[in-house]
């Protein structure tokens, strides 16, 4: 077995605990909910960037390329200065959502370049600039431009004009699960010599301040010569070792609330305090060297284009474990310094670790063995280029892994050291107060949103499946825990509002991940089915009060996309049922019925379930036709507005919401059907007292891999042509990059709907939002999207299992020759994967028009994965690092070698 592989299922089994340590660490822990403790809910002005390096956070932390373990008690992370800012670099800075032209906006250049599984092996890149970092430049220059504008970045501002930045990569290769070995390069890609300050730093997260009866012991770093030691009562002996000759500098997590609020604080040597020394010469860290947070301080004047490198070793040793940890004991407890040498000595006995050949070792293997991991991940028939792209996606999630901590219960009830500014009895979350994560969570964007969304949570686990299947799983499993889902069978949205309702996927992804995974595990199946029956039933309660099918309410993920804000902003007294609400819907009862079925192969006490979501998903079928959602005339689906008198009126906006009922369609093996008798006895009885509900049962056929299926589907084999003369078009959907979540064709006839004395408007805006409703830096109005477009994917596959290469439509749409559902599904995904390959001119689209990333070699193979795309140029847009949905590329280039196979009979 691979070196990888087996690492892996030593972690899975048990054994060894290769995922104890991980870049858990988020880059961004200011400006979120769970650090606001405001009276108006205003996270961004709470706890702003500037307040950062002075402020302790409360509920996790944030640095630069961190790692730390699952439970976030000790931290590590980088921090850097060029000798001309005002601050060390000790995090990402960007813009906060009030301060951005379109919403938050990190300002800074980093890169995934590499990671295993198990973290073994990591790599991360940074481009700092040499001069002044222009922090006022970005501020003021963003606020002052308007929607119609691009955002202003770090590029534009000229700072790394004549290559004047360092290109800091670092690596990480473990030796043992509690064993890193740490090699930093900067490197000078300026015209001129100069300096870099580097600062490894080794923190605890601050758990002590919460005056919790089993937190009362305050850990302690203390600095010996190269070396930083932490004790820590639930850790042990941590122990950062560095090469060379460095200057350790320690201070107290803790905030300076002299400076923030001028009241006294609890430490002499507050969190700033490392920040104060190095950029100002104050006297502002502990004399004896000892803290909470520490660091060694290197300085490296390096030559134009030549390059210094670190060498570093992290080690920890387990607290119920051998060693020179003293078990059992306070970090206060330990010996105390010699009277005569100011030395202790139980550190000065320690041995120095292997930096030299043995560290070499380390490094080498693990690279070589992630080599040999993603060899055998990628096809022989992908392209260099291709293989990049993939394995930076698979690094890239990896990365995006953080340690979330959030008991909502005490976040409502105040930080205990500060005055509480107001009552958040009644605000975000409160609903929630069971709510208690404390978990490692793939995360959408490891800046712009450090938080879980349950939708997206979806479609990184199906990403996620390629490589570590378990963990896949685990995070399907997570927010369907005790802890997270709520009493009445709600999942948690994300952090801003765990009320709101995100399009119900769960499902869906977790047969993907079922199947990627071999199709054998019947016990993850059978427990997430199990505790998806109660999120199922809120849906039914929830969002289809008159019970009449037609789900309605909420803006299920897909922010702006209609001409109103359809959460907050619908005419008064209207109110909206929706296409896609309506379609998630049908999609989840296939779902769920698919799983029953599977199920039932293996214990028949899930044949009486498959009747069950059967039907649901034939009266949501019948429904959506019943209503008018489907427009006849145009071979569509729209949302439509219920008026207060109960009239309705078609939103005839070409969406992606009218796409989405092709994603509620399976063909399932007919000898399965019949070998549910109920299933079988209730399809008797609709098909002879209500005949219209069967339309959507469909005909058998023959089917792609061979034997007879029957199609559940809610679009129909004729309404299916019609649709995808739409959708298929590149004068309405089909862009060369993927498919538009708004068709073209508003660019020259936008959307407009008159509702009493209000007018709504809508047009197709394929880049940035030039409206600062619902969605924050997001737009639905043109650009592409990869989790729709990844689901229509699937939609086209499971039409073609039952159809087979005997049905075909025109391609491109109407004129293109005929194609097959399948090869129409490969070329989309070629056409999202292209957004990151070089074209014939050596461009990469998702660079945009931005010279230096298209043209300079040491940017241009450094592939961000943006949120969404625009609809035109393929140019990356919104989050820069959303790998979470975005790595589904991996996925789509992944396909070319594995084409898909209908589900076991």
């Amino acid at each position: 077995m691979q070196a990888e592989k087996a690492r892996l299922a030593a972690a899975d089994e048990g054994r060894v605990p290769w995922r104890a340590w991980g870049p858990y660490l988020a880059e961004r822990a200011w400006g979120t909910v769970r650090e606001d403790y405001s009276a108006g809910g205003t996270a961004w002005d709470y706890f702003p960037h500037d307040h950062a390096r002075s402020r302790a956070y409360r509920w996790n932390e944030d640095g630069l390329a961190g790692i730390c373990d699952d439970r976030q008690w000790f931290c590590f992370a980088l921090a850097f200065w060029n000798g001309r800012d005002p601050i060390l670099k000790e995090r990402l800075f960007g813009l906060a959502g009030p301060e951005g032209n379109h919403g938050e906006d990190v300002k800074e250049y980093w890169w995934y370049l590499d990671s295993t599984p198990t973290h073994s092996w990591m790599r991360w890149r940074y481009h700092y600039p040499q001069d002044a970092f222009p922090y006022f430049d970005l501020v003021e220059e963003n606020r002052a431009r308007g929607q119609d504008s691009p955002e202003y970045e770090l590029v534009d501002t000229g700072v790394f004009d004549e290559g004047r930045y360092w290109s800091v990569t670092v690596d990480y290769a473990k030796a043992g699960p509690r064993d890193m070995c740490v090699l930093i390069k900067a490197e000078n890609r300026g015209p001129q010599e100069a300096t870099l300050h580097v600062l490894p730093t080794l923190w605890f997260r601050n758990t002590w301040a919460w005056g919790l009866a089993d937190h009362g012991d305050f850990p302690v770093v203390r600095g010996e010569g190269s070396q930083l030691i932490g004790d820590h009562l639930f850790v042990g002996r941590v122990v950062l070792s560095g090469d060379g000759t460095p200057t350790p500098l320690a201070c107290d997590n803790e905030s300076n609330a002299r400076l923030l609020w001028d009241t006294p604080g609890r430490s002499h040597y507050p969190k700033d305090g490392i920040n104060d020394h190095v950029v100002h010469g104050a006297p502002t860290v502990s004399p004896d060297c000892s803290g909470s947070k520490a660091a060694l301080h290197y300085v490296l004047t390096v030559p134009p284009g030549e390059c210094a490198e670190i060498r570093l070793r992290l080690t920890a040793q387990d607290p119920d474990g051998p060693g020179d940890t003293n078990t059992g004991r306070s970090a206060t407890a330990h010996s105390q310094p010699h009277p005569a040498t100011g030395k202790h000595p139980d550190l000065a006995a320690r041995p120095a670790p292997d930096l030299g050949s043995g560290f070499e070792t380390v490094l080498a293997a693990r690279q070589a063995e992630a080599d040999e991991f993603f060899a055998d991940l990628t096809p022989s028939s992908c392209t260099a280029d291709e293989a990049l792209v993939l394995r930076q996606a698979v690094a890239g999630l990896l990365w995006s892994k953080q340690y979330y901590h959030y008991n909502t219960a005490r976040w409502l009830k105040g930080d205990p050291l500060y005055p509480a500014e107001g009552s958040r009895g009644q605000g975000r979350n409160a609903r929630w107060w069971h709510l208690s994560a404390r978990d490692v969570i793939a995360m959408p964007d490891a800046w712009e949103y450090p938080w879980f969304a349950a939708w997206d949570l979806a479609f990184h686990a199906v990403a996620l499946a390629r490589v570590d299947p378990a963990f896949a799983k685990q995070q399907l499993e997570l927010l369907l825990e005790g802890w997270y889902l709520h009493s009445s069978g709600q999942m948690p949205a994300y952090e801003w509002n765990f009320d709101d309702d995100n399009p119900p996927v769960h499902a869906w992804a977790a047969l993907q991940v079922f199947h990627l995974d071999g199709a054998r595990d019947f016990a993850f199946l059978k427990r997430v089915f199990r505790k998806l029956l109660m999120n199922f039933t809120w849906w039914v309660n929830h969002a289809d009060p008159d019970g009449d099918n037609v789900f309605k309410g909420g803006f299920l993920g897909l922010d702006n996309i209609g001409p109103f804000d359809r959460h907050y902003g619908l005419p008064p007294g209207t109110f909206l049922q929706q296409s896609d609400g309506t379609a998630w819907m049908a999609m989840y009862s296939l779902n769920m019925m698919e799983m029953a079925l599977i199920l039932a192969r293996q214990d028949s006490t899930y044949h009486d379930l498959v009747p069950k979501f059967y039907e649901h998903f034939a009266l949501i079928a019948e429904a959506a036709y019943r209503i008018g959602l489907w427009s006849e005339e145009d071979g569509f689906f729209y949302d439509v507005l219920r008026l207060p008198d109960d009239g309705l009126v078609p939103v005839r906006v070409r969406s992606v919401v009218g796409l989405l009922p092709l994603a509620a369609a399976t063909s399932v093996p007919t000898s399965s059907l019949r070998s549910i008798t109920a299933l079988a006895n209730r399809v008797r009885w609709y098909q002879s007292n209500r005949p219209e509900y069967t339309e959507h049962l469909g005909d058998d056929a023959g089917g792609a891999g061979g034997g007879h299926r029957r199609l559940l589907a809610m679009v129909g084999p004729e309404r299916l042509r019609r649709l995808l003369t739409r959708m298929l078009d590149e004068d309405e959907f089909l862009s060369g990059h993927g498919l538009r979540a708004l068709s073209r064709e508003h660019h020259d006839h936008p959307f407009s709907l008159a509702v009493g004395e209000m007018r709504y408007t809508l047009e197709y805006e394929p880049g940035e939002s030039r409206t600062v409703m619902f969605g924050g830096n997001s737009n639905w109005r043109g650009p592409v999207w990869f989790p729709v477009n990844y689901m229509l994917i699937d939609a086209l596959d499971r039409y073609h299992e039952f159809f087979g290469d005997s049905w075909r439509t025109p391609f491109p749409a109407p004129d293109g020759p005929p194609a097959t559902l399948r090869q129409i599904a490969n070329d989309i995904a070629h056409r999202l994967v292209s957004l990151f390959l070089k074209d014939a001119d050596g461009r990469r689209p998702v660079f945009g028009d931005v010279k230096l990333f298209q043209h300079d070699p040491a940017w241009h193979d450094l592939i961000p994965f943006y949120e969404y795309f625009h609809g035109e140029t393929g140019a990356g847009l919104g989050a820069s690092h959303q790998t979470g949905w975005t790595a589904l590329v991996v996925n789509l280039i992944l396909r070319r070698q594995e084409p898909r196979k209908p589900p076991p009979s």
